[in-house]
């Protein structure tokens, strides 16, 4: 029987995709890649495939899941599987120097950026980049992970000679233009199927760690005592709705299927994509504050495939 397979590996991220799939009656398999095997000369199972790999694993200890990933959709693809968010787009998952070559091409601003490997070049290319503030960030990470803001050079330089420098997965540090939000709140656009579902606003006075996840809310401990705390994940209309079909376009041409792209604005309203996340959460809070459910419109569109 043809089913739908959910490749992964982090359980924690597929539990409100499998409840939705169970809703709607939709037969349905995990594929947990953060180890296993496959045999090349076998042909894989009927049925559709969606990868949810995430350039974080290796900080769940998941190191090499998103290489045997490749591996295993690779192998399904060269048997003519249907595999939404596929080879490619788990190549822009895994990079963001592809993801802001790749925007650029559908005329789509990023902050300026420049790329190193090794601490002497780092610190050489922050001499060069004649922009300050900036920020560091790897160049494979998730949720803001290894984001790091420097006023000077002598701070950068503090940082990457000290105790606390933090190395990327693979070897690569960006940095990037320093982007300033005057209301402190970047967006995310979701989009599934290629198409525009809805726009979050998330609050980013708190720091870098944006991932809208149920598993990534930070609590109201902080909150003063009989006051209500403001939503971090709110979902709104869409600031810049001239950019949703320019994402639309980056996202077909670059075969990514489902998505949430970041962006942020700065104090003249100039928008700056940085962030194109294929393994896209949905915070259920500001989806029922909505009337909108990213997994539902998922389990949906994987249902409607699978019936084809």
């Amino acid at each position: 029987m043809s089913k739908v397979y959910i490749l992964h590996e982090n359980d924690e991220w597929t539990i409100h995709l499998e409840k939705r799939l169970q809703q709607l009656d939709v037969p349905y398999e995990t594929w947990h890649l953060a180890e296993g095997h496959i045999d090349l000369s076998q042909e894989p199972p009927e049925g559709i495939f969606y990868n949810r790999m995430s350039a974080s694993s290796h900080t769940r200890n998941h190191r090499f899941a998103p290489e045997y990933a490749a591996a295993v959709i690779d192998w399904l693809e060269s048997y003519g599987r249907t595999v939404f968010n596929g080879s490619r787009a788990l190549s822009y998952e895994v990079s963001k120097v592809k993801q802001y070559t790749r925007l650029v091409r559908y005329g789509i601003n990023t902050p300026k950026t420049a790329v190193a490997v090794g601490k002497e070049q780092l610190i050489e290319a922050a001499k060069q980049f004649g922009i300050t503030p900036f920020i560091t960030k790897h160049n494979r990470a998730g949720k803001g992970l290894g984001v790091q803001l420097f006023h000077s050079i002598e701070a950068l330089t503090q940082y990457v000679e000290g105790p606390d420098f933090e190395e990327p997965v693979d070897g690569i540090t960006l940095i990037q233009q320093y982007i300033e939000s005057p209301a402190h709140f970047i967006t995310r656009a979701e989009f599934i199927g290629g198409k525009f579902v809805y726009a979050v606003r998330v609050d980013t006075s708190e720091g870098f760690e944006l991932c809208p996840a149920d598993a990534c809310q930070i609590g109201d401990q902080f909150c003063p005592v009989g006051e209500q705390p403001a939503m971090k994940f709110e979902i709104l209309p869409m600031p810049k709705p001239d950019l949703i079909p320019k994402f639309e376009a980056f996202l077909a041409g670059s075969g990514i299927d489902v998505a949430g792209i970041e962006f942020i604005m700065d104090a003249d309203g100039h928008a700056y994509a940085y962030d194109v996340n294929t393994n896209t959460n949905y915070n259920a809070d500001a989806e029922k504050a909505y009337g909108t459910y990213g997994m539902l419109e998922l389990a949906t569109f994987l249902k409607k495939a699978l019936n084809k």
